[in-house]
């Protein structure tokens, strides 16, 4: 019998020699949720020149306390004039800030009579101004390479009215799931089998971690069947995910397919759920190899498998930091379980709250129930050989930070 070997060994056969994607150029309306493959570097300053934080009248602070005229009204996109000594200028949200005023004052603090505008005492320099610069200056670091391109770094690329940058390629998975018991949704199901959960999911899991699954399919439950399959999906992709097929049964041929084709580093982990999964690669036709990762059957494997496995391994493939490890979170468990020799993986939900963050454990942890992942927002990392009381300290990964 194989020995059981931890995570951390699994994760760093795994990751040994994985070589980042190469890159190529995309405009940025199409670049969400991509990885930079180089860094950005700022072309202009944001904001291009001093404004106005908010509506009122912009004076020199020298002025403050006194009547003064209003010599122009300046809105968000109009060019301002300098100001005209001892006046004052109407200003909105934006405006440019004349040249001779160094600060704003709003609107309700102002009594204005027709075209004259009392200021209030004591205003200091700087007062309300946004400082040409202030967020970025020309020349510096934008965004740095690696960075996934969200919601806010999106913003960023388009304050310096860059319109394409170069991205990682999306790695390309292919997905295959095996056993003749799993059907296609849409099919009808014949007895004793079951619909395929685990396609959709994965898939989805995949896309969410910045891969392309470039082929689906499903295996026969057949030594010849298996090999083919394998080779075609070397030839497709450069990483191939199985779900099922390498634990000990007679009908169980991926591990054996992958020993023939290629080779076996890693077999069986000293986890649960997931003990039956195999990493190691298989030849491609460009010379190079393809990663394979054989994921358990059941659908709560899979998903904790991936987790664990498949999202560091795309994040080496696009040199992404921000997929390297999930966020580690610190927890009190409102549950009680004793784990054996294997490090358990619960699927929890985390209540935050003015003592802390509980973590609440699905009552069915078994690693069919798929339900318990579909609540889930974290998984409680308990160790092997240890006892969780109610109101202990259980550390816990976030699954909410992709």
């Amino acid at each position: 019998m194989a020995e059981l070997k931890p995570v951390e060994a699994a994760l760093a056969a795994l990751l040994d020699g994985v070589v980042a994607t190469a890159a190529e150029e995309l405009a940025v309306e199409s670049a969400a949720g991509r990885v930079l493959a180089e860094a950005v570097i700022a072309r202009l300053d944001v904001p291009g020149f001093d404004n106005s934080a908010m509506d009122g009248y912009a004076l020199n602070h020298r002025d403050a306390g006194q009547w003064l005229p209003v010599s122009q009204r300046i809105a968000a996109g109009t060019p301002a004039v300098p100001l005209a000594p001892g006046s004052c200028a109407r200003i909105f949200t934006g405006g440019e800030l004349p040249p001779g005023a160094d600060c704003v004052v709003m609107q309700e603090r102002v009594e204005v009579d027709a075209d004259r505008a009392r200021m209030p005492e004591g205003l200091p320099a700087g007062d309300n101004v946004r400082r040409r610069g202030r967020d970025v200056r020309a020349g510096a670091s934008l965004l740095p390479a690696g960075e996934r391109l969200e919601a806010a770094a999106l913003g960023h690329l388009a304050g310096q009215g860059i319109t394409e940058v170069m991205v990682r390629r999306r790695p390309r998975v292919a997905l295959l799931s095996t056993g003749d018991e799993i059907v296609d949704p849409g099919r009808p199901l014949a007895p004793g089998q079951l619909y395929n959960s685990n396609r959709p999911m994965l898939k989805r899991l995949l896309e969410r971690f910045g891969a392309e699954v470039v082929w689906a399919a499903s295996v026969p439950d057949s030594r010849e069947a298996t090999l083919d399959m394998l080779r075609q999906a070397a030839e497709r992709a450069e990483v191939v995910i199985t779900t099922g097929g390498v634990s000990v049964g007679e009908e169980d041929h991926v591990k054996d397919a992958l020993q023939t084709l290629g080779r076996l580093d890693l077999w069986r982990l000293a986890i649960r759920p997931g003990k039956p999964l195999a990493l190691g690669r298989l030849p491609r036709p460009d010379g190079r190899e393809a990663h394979f990762v054989g994921l358990p059957g059941n659908p709560v494997s899979g998903f904790v498998g991936a987790w664990l496995f498949l999202r560091p391994l795309m994040g080496a493939l696009l040199a992404c930091p921000a997929l390297d490890a999930l966020p580690r979170l610190a927890a009190r468990a409102d549950f009680a379980t004793t784990t054996g020799p294997r490090r358990h993986y619960m699927r929890v939900a985390l209540a935050f709250g003015e003592q802390g963050i509980v973590a609440r454990a699905f009552r069915d942890q078994n690693s069919a129930v798929l339900s318990s992942c579909v609540g889930a927002d974290a998984l409680a990392v308990v160790p092997a050989e240890t006892r969780i009381e109610p109101g202990d300290r259980v550390d816990c990964l976030w699954l909410g930070g992709d």
